[in-house]
């Protein structure tokens, strides 16, 4: 449906920024609503005039969002935090956010939540997604949730973070919980299965979605490919002992950390699919794989840039 208006909530960050392009290519307009709406100012110039706003709004800010959502025909709400007060942000903001949009009569709700929410889970981060996801349903009942398993691409901060990593330690790099899976998905495919939601919404509605890649890959899997593909396949890596780990994860809170306990927690549990969740196959749309895609951005790492190749594996 053409020239419907998006509200999103975080619209700047890492997802909405590719929802938002999508949107704007489908020739919808879309309301960006940012706590700073300035970030989000690069957007401008992917649609054309008129087809972007922009708004100052806070999800944890009730009465910010009525404005936000007037005249809007679907919501989207993208803000999450991997720190911090996940009651405040995962569950009171997205109830806010949805409440708000039930007021103001708008007619469709899509809530990112994450593979692994649930309210018995470990870590707090899970068990929030999980609220979060039961209070947006409380106020929109029909509201459309994926959830999404670690979503890589140029801007992620999680191949990067590995990267930036291996590039910077001469020696062997640790690798904490190696063993833990994850089932990678591509922003952009992610982003092209909400953007059609939001453009249809019909044939989703009340619906969870669980968006994992092609492959389910261990945190040894990962790194290894990280290393290899910045041509640093001779590094050695650490498995770190669990003891270790979770020493570590205990002083998660002082500055230069490698990991908080939160995330520790949240790396007790496999970050995969569950068995017969609907995927990106309810979207008709085939994920790729990390390999795929990464050399896109990846190549940045290297010591010479593009005219480095990638190292072969040690054996």
């Amino acid at each position: 449906m053409l020239d419907r208006l998006v509200t999103l909530f975080g619209g700047g960050g890492f997802l909405g920024r590719y929802v938002a392009q999508d949107l704007l290519k489908a020739g919808a307009r879309i309301r960006i609503a940012e706590r700073n709406p300035g970030d989000a100012f690069f957007l401008k110039p992917l649609g054309g005039l008129g087809q972007t706003q922009f708004i100052a709004a806070d999800i944890t800010k009730p009465e910010r969002l009525p404005r936000a959502l007037e005249g809007a025909d679907i919501a989207i709400n993208f803000v999450g935090v991997l720190d911090g007060d996940f009651q405040r942000v995962h569950v009171e903001g997205a109830e806010n956010a949805a409440k708000a949009a039930a007021e103001a009569g708008v007619r469709d709700f899509i809530q990112i939540s994450a593979i692994g929410a649930a309210k018995n889970a470990l870590s707090r981060y899970a068990q929030t997604k999980a609220l979060g996801e039961a209070a947006v349903r409380a106020a929109m009942p029909d509201a459309i949730v994926f959830r999404p398993s670690i979503i890589f691409g140029p801007e992620d901060g999680f191949i990067n973070r590995f990267a930036t990593m291996a590039r910077m330690i001469p020696a062997a790099m640790p690798v904490m919980r190696p063993e833990a899976k994850f089932q990678p998905a591509y922003v952009a495919d992610v982003a092209e299965a909400v953007a059609r939601a939001a453009m249809d919404p019909g044939p989703y509605r009340g619906e969870t979605f669980e968006l994992g890649g092609p492959q389910v890959l261990s945190m040894m899997d990962i790194n290894r490919f990280v290393i290899e593909a910045i041509g640093k396949g001779g590094k050695q890596l650490l498995p770190v002992p669990d003891a270790v780990g979770s020493a570590m994860a205990r002083f998660g809170w002082l500055p230069g950390a490698p990991i908080s306990w939160d995330q520790w927690q949240s790396l007790q549990t496999d970050n995969v699919m569950n068995e017969g969740a609907k995927g990106f196959d309810a979207f008709a749309i085939e994920p790729r794989p990390l390999a795929a895609v990464a050399d896109q951005w990846l190549v940045q790492y290297r010591d010479h840039g593009r005219f480095a190749g990638k190292a072969t594996r040690a054996a």
